[in-house]
């Protein structure tokens, strides 16, 4: 496996689809707190989510596949994701430990309902500090944001 940072240049339309594909299949396993028509509609946003993020870290398999992603803008982590079949087996880990040394990644926001993500950035060294009752597209999806 092998990690590396795509340039916005070399973000064609065949990775932005591959990468949603991660994305959906991430979703479906880990936020149950959304129906099917939520995780549609979220998904309209996320290619130009992947096209603009500062820095896009993918995670590839030994055929250069992507299985797990992030993104990070400004030592934020914005995104992080891995594939369904790929969980468990530490990729999540490795993506957040290299965001952290190589881009100093010091926050990040995850969804309180989905408890797994929480005490994963908890083992990580991250603290909730702030709580707000709605995502950022006003959705009753309560958000906590989290420090190292």
């Amino acid at each position: 496996m092998e990690i590396k940072r795509i340039d916005k240049v070399k973000r064609d339309q065949k990775l932005i689809e591959q990468l949603l594909d991660v994305w959906e299949s991430s979703v479906k396993a880990t936020h149950l707190f959304l129906s099917s028509a939520e995780i549609e509609n979220i998904k309209q946003y996320v290619p130009k989510a992947l096209k603009e993020i500062e820095n896009l870290i993918v995670m590839e398999n030994k055929d250069g596949g992507p299985i797990a992603f992030m993104g990070i803008e400004n030592q934020k982590l914005e995104m992080l994701f891995v594939g369904a079949d790929e969980r468990g087996k530490g990729l999540g880990t490795e993506l957040i430990q290299y965001g952290i040394n190589k881009y100093s990644v010091n926050e990040l926001t995850v969804n309180e309902q989905n408890p797994q993500a929480k005490e994963f950035y908890k083992h990580k060294g991250f603290k909730v500090y702030k709580r707000a009752q709605r995502d950022e597209q006003g959705n009753p999806y309560p958000l906590l944001y989290m420090k190292k």
